[in-house]
């Protein structure tokens, strides 16, 4: 059976082809079967935290007027739906119908469609708010095409800026038998650890990039690097590059500015018990680290 990321498969008709329709988008904003999916301060709208569905408000042309930002996501289940930002408002609104909550602590509770379109939702509400104004000139922007472009509003300029992903890679460094490198950054849960990861460069190969991170993080080279899979990662605005690789030296020099909380050498029978409370225990469920460490541990 083929297995894939979290957020990965939208599962709905993003329909690329209408974001230009203007007509198009401006009847379905006037129309009563059109669906809003609302973020509030990067929060998706549910109806029940502890078996969350997609949670939408029936189109509401006073809602979309007063918010700084709609998007056309796409046709789901042939309707047409719109991410509207209403983090301007200072407590969040449709509280007699449901409750924002962070898309970290309920996706893994979600069919893989909600929560790949929250997903697509809530990494354009991030790319608006921090491109309101041109990298070019200075001068405010504005959105077009359905929310998927912003265009400078200076005459003498018109830049045009799309969404952008920052690429990370994420890699299972193994010995060629049964240890893997996990480290632990002060802002996971505690005891929690995971593989590495870090940020591509300009003009850097992912391989390259694979390789630089882990001899940075913990001082040691590694070979055979092959990429594994991908996941879409809006927190805020990642890609997340999953590869395998195998080191050729093991002495750990830490660098406890990347990981406070250290690094070490752990071996399958250690992570398939592990314990999973504050002493230790593995990375989130929703991520493209767990999967990787998981196909690992019982191959």
């Amino acid at each position: 059976m083929v297995s894939f990321n979290f957020y990965d498969r939208p599962g709905f008709d993003k329909a690329g082809h209408l974001r230009t329709d203007k007509a198009w988008l401006e009847r379905q904003i006037a129309s009563d079967s059109s669906q809003i999916v609302p973020i509030w301060r990067s929060r998706n709208f549910v109806a029940d935290i502890e078996s969350p569905r997609l949670t939408t408000v029936p189109m509401n042309k006073s809602i979309v007027d007063d918010s700084p930002v709609i998007v056309f996501l796409g046709l789901f289940n042939d309707t047409a739906h719109f991410a509207v930002d209403l983090s301007h408002h200072e407590k969040p609104p449709f509280c007699d119908a449901g409750r924002f909550a962070d898309l970290r602590v309920i996706g893994t509770l979600l069919p893989r469609d909600e929560s790949s379109l929250m997903a697509f939702a809530r990494a354009h509400m991030t790319w608006h708010k921090r491109h309101k104004f041109c990298g070019c000139c200075g001068a405010a922007t504005k959105s077009k095409n359905g929310g998927h472009v912003r265009v400078c509003t200076n005459a003498n300029c018109k830049t045009s800026c799309f969404p952008r992903i920052d690429p990370a890679v994420i890699m299972l460094i193994h010995d060629g038998g049964d240890r893997i490198v996990l480290g632990r950054k002060k802002t996971m849960l505690p005891g929690q650890h995971s593989i590495l990861a870090g940020f591509v460069e300009p003009g850097e190969s992912l391989e390259n990039a694979v390789a630089r991170e882990v001899f940075e993080e913990v001082g040691i080279e590694i070979t055979d690097v092959n990429y594994h899979s991908s996941q879409p990662w809006p927190f805020p605005a990642n890609i997340m590059l999953g590869f395998t690789a195998r080191a050729t030296t093991f002495e750990l020099k830490v660098d406890y500015n990347e990981l406070e909380g250290g690094a070490r050498w752990f071996s399958k029978e250690y992570l398939r018990n592990s314990p999973e409370n504050d002493s230790f225990r593995l990375p989130r469920k929703d991520s493209i680290s767990r999967r990787l460490m998981t196909e690992w541990i019982e191959s």
